[in-house]
């Protein structure tokens, strides 16, 4: 079953946050969009490449007013740890969710059974905790950040204009389609 249209589960988790620890909960995503990115393990391979991806596209997601949280199911002590080590972690000035007691990662539907890991998963909330998008990879295909960033534009633009859909490949600015029975078999 899909969680897109579902509202984001009760959960309350440890991250760790630009130097410190702080409490994140399902509230937490709400009132503003939010990108949530599960990954399978802090000191991996395929993880930091993304997460520095993600890091080094933070401030385009904070102009769009879209705060960004990493998860696995390692400790916040351990993402603190990879932090302080890693030239690529050190780059994350974003919310990395522990989630030792898997809450999150099975409310999010990314748990590994009998694994204790995550998926490679990624989801788009609305301001109002509303998943508008999922996306789950296998754990050797990692993701592009840029490639989230049109599709956070996308949700945003049709939130924003009811009527109106993104067509493949829309972009900022491009047009946009307006479904009708005018538009059935011509496109």
């Amino acid at each position: 079953m899909s969680l897109v249209n579902t509202q984001v589960k009760p959960f309350k988790a440890t991250a760790f946050k630009e130097g410190k620890f702080v409490e994140v909960t399902d509230q937490t995503l709400k009132g503003k969009w939010a990108v949530v990115v599960f990954y399978p393990a802090d000191f991996t391979f395929v993880c930091p490449t993304e997460l520095e991806d993600l890091a080094d596209n933070y401030a385009e997601f904070q102009k769009l007013g879209v705060e960004v949280f990493s998860v696995s199911t390692d400790t916040h002590f351990s993402h603190k740890a990879w932090h302080d080590t890693s030239p690529a972690i050190g780059k994350i000035k974003y919310t990395m969710i522990g989630d030792p007691t898997w809450e999150v990662t099975q409310n999010f539907e990314v748990l590994r059974e009998g694994q204790g890991l995550a998926d490679r998963g990624t989801f788009i909330i609305d301001p109002q905790g509303v998943i508008q998008a999922v996306e789950v990879t296998a754990e050797g295909i990692g993701r592009d950040a840029k490639e989230l960033l049109r599709k956070v534009k996308a949700a945003i633009y049709v939130a924003n204009h009811p009527g109106e859909v993104c067509p493949a490949k829309w972009k900022e600015g491009e047009k946009t389609l307006a479904p009708s029975l005018d538009l059935v078999g011509k496109i």
